[in-house]
């Protein structure tokens, strides 16, 4: 067998060729990132004196094309995970990183048989993984946007967010657009700022908040000099805030319409709905591949890292938070809401706090529990049943 090792990059790849003893059977080949190139790749393990069992790294963007034109062509291709790559290149004593280096470590890697291939979602899945991860990308968009908004405000008007529930509120926003500074706030008619709240508020707000509001405004130490400034800015916050959302619906309908096709039980699980099980589902792909939950546990980086030397044992344990930081997100938001549908998870969380456990660490154990009902509702193929 020829151990290959394909070092992936955006533009060229870097490709080492290794017999069983470690030698370079063929020269070291960088071929371009498109079809041509690939080809030509192609060519030359035609020339080899033995088959080609070919490794490359899961990291970036690009690997996913090669790694899909290769498998297409009937090759034996391996994809490994960057960490182990990573921490098989610290065995040398040298410390060299280039393209040719990384390829050979690769290829090293295969030919002592140490690669622990990674797995590769199909079509769907893969679809589904790219959506999500988009739509974490427009949340935390979003987030940045609303935090910006209210550093500008805390300069403008700081008193404001405190008069809303929701500073963010359809309420709120039709007054920021009319005015933002406390100045601007100080200057309106009540009448008018009571007219504009009740319509926006659809009746919910009127005269005494519009008051209040005014009342805040005059006693605010908002700088008034950046009255003008600071309405531009929270004017183009709140259009950006407004493409945002919309954006992130389109996501979510398109994330619903894509869960619709694959069959899964996730979603009943009570607390779980289609965005956190359609996230929790690509990120794990196929259940059957983690022969038991402690695989799965630390797959999804909730297993403890463990430190300790001769007689000393480490006492404070952290996650280890080596796998997929989506899967792990999503398990948190979803046992936030799985506590509030499940009377058993929330009295587990009460018993971690009433042992002394700080409230992060209390839901990371909660989230450990609820991934062990997720894994077997995926791997027995079946509804969630409360017991």
């Amino acid at each position: 067998m020829i151990a290959v090792g394909i070092d992936v990059g955006k533009r060229t790849h870097q490709a080492c060729f290794l017999d069983g003893q470690g030698r370079e059977v063929a020269r070291s080949l960088r071929f371009a990132n498109t079809a041509a190139g690939v080809q030509q790749f192609h060519d030359r393990l035609q020339l080899l004196p033995a088959p080609a069992t070919i490794a490359l790294e899961a990291s970036g963007h690009s690997w996913l094309g090669v790694h899909r034109r290769l498998t297409a062509a009937g090759l034996t291709v391996q994809v490994v995970n960057p960490l182990q790559t990573d921490a098989f290149r610290q065995t040398g004593v040298r410390k060299t990183k280039t393209d040719r280096r990384d390829a050979f470590v690769l290829a090293d890697l295969v030919r002592i048989g140490r690669a622990r291939p990674n797995y590769v979602p199909d079509d769907t899945l893969l679809q589904l993984r790219e959506l999500t991860r988009f739509r974490w990308h427009l949340a935390d968009r979003i987030g940045d946007a609303k935090r910006r908004l209210l550093t500008v405000l805390d300069r403008i008007f700081p008193e404001f967010a405190d008069q809303f529930t929701d500073p963010f509120g359809t309420s709120a926003r039709v007054l920021l657009r009319q005015a933002a500074s406390a100045a601007a706030f100080a200057d309106l008619e009540l009448d008018d700022l009571t007219a504009r709240l009740h319509a926006a508020s659809r009746g919910r707000f009127g005269r005494a908040k519009a008051d209040a509001l005014r009342r805040c405004a005059q006693d605010s130490l908002g700088v008034a000099a950046l009255g003008t400034v600071g309405q531009l800015e929270v004017e183009a916050l709140l259009d950006e805030l407004a493409v945002l959302e919309q954006q992130l619906q389109r996501a979510d309908a398109a994330i619903a319409t894509l869960l619709a096709q694959i069959p899964q039980q996730l979603t009943s699980i009570p607390g779980i709905g289609p965005v956190l099980a359609a996230s929790i589902l690509a990120e794990i792909g196929d259940a059957h591949r983690f022969p038991r939950l402690a695989a799965l546990v630390a797959y999804a980086g909730l297993d403890p890292s463990v430190f300790a030397s001769g007689a000393f044992q480490g006492t404070r344990q952290h996650i280890s938070k080596r796998g997929s930081p989506y899967l792990r997100r999503a398990l948190f938001l979803a046992a936030h809401g799985a506590r509030l549908h499940n009377p058993d998870l929330a009295a587990y969380l009460g018993r971690k706090l009433a042992e002394g456990k700080p409230y992060r660490a209390a839901v990371i154990a909660l989230a450990h529990r609820l991934l062990a009902r997720i894994y077997v509702v995926l791997t027995e193929e079946r509804p969630y049943v409360v017991r």
